[in-house]
């Protein structure tokens, strides 16, 4: 497991040096987005990488990788919208942007731990398809969660969703790293 961790802290590392990166090119300008709009900037996503797993090629000079970095990210802005709700203009400093990005990402990371444990690593036995799968699954439950006002009968909230489609993404990372791709 140990192993598990140092990968996952890398592809966390990537994913945050991007974010941090795009924060100065364009400040927190996504604090005008609403979670629903979060949602289906992720399945803008993971939509192009089932594509370009299906048709094997692609038009736009980005692969997959690139894709699962954008999932995290993006994942990571929804649970911040969630918490801080929509903002009618850019209201956090980037320090701020950049600190509940780590808060929301140690969340993150502290329940990969624990399914991690319980699931015995199963998410090495699985391909990088199945990882995308599972997203856009957690993308159509998350659709329908928005539709009904956030309320659920018996299942996890947005958050959750959010939170297992940001672990399946850094999975794709660590798998697609490992791969050479």
């Amino acid at each position: 497991m140990s192993n598990t961790i140092e990968q996952f802290d890398v592809a966390i590392k990537m994913c945050r040096d991007l974010y941090i990166k795009k924060l100065k090119d364009y400040g927190p300008s996504w604090r005008l987005m609403r979670a629903i709009s979060i949602t289906d900037q992720i399945l803008i996503k993971a939509t192009r990488i089932r594509t370009l797993e299906t048709k094997g090629d692609h038009m736009v000079d980005e692969g997959i990788l690139p894709e699962f970095i954008g999932i995290v990210n993006y994942g990571i802005i929804g649970l911040i919208q969630l918490s801080l709700g929509v903002a009618d203009k850019k209201d956090i400093s980037l320090e701020k942007a950049v600190e509940l990005y780590d808060q929301n990402m140690s969340a993150t990371r502290a329940l990969m731990l624990a399914k991690n444990h319980d699931y015995d690593e199963a998410w090495r036995l699985m391909r990088v398809s199945s990882y995308t799968d599972l997203i856009l699954t957690k993308l159509m439950r998350t659709k329908e969660i928005e539709n009904n006002n956030g309320a659920t009968l018996v299942s996890e909230g947005i958050d959750a969703n959010y939170m297992d489609m940001i672990n399946y993404a850094i999975f794709g990372i660590i798998k697609l790293t490992e791969q050479g791709r």
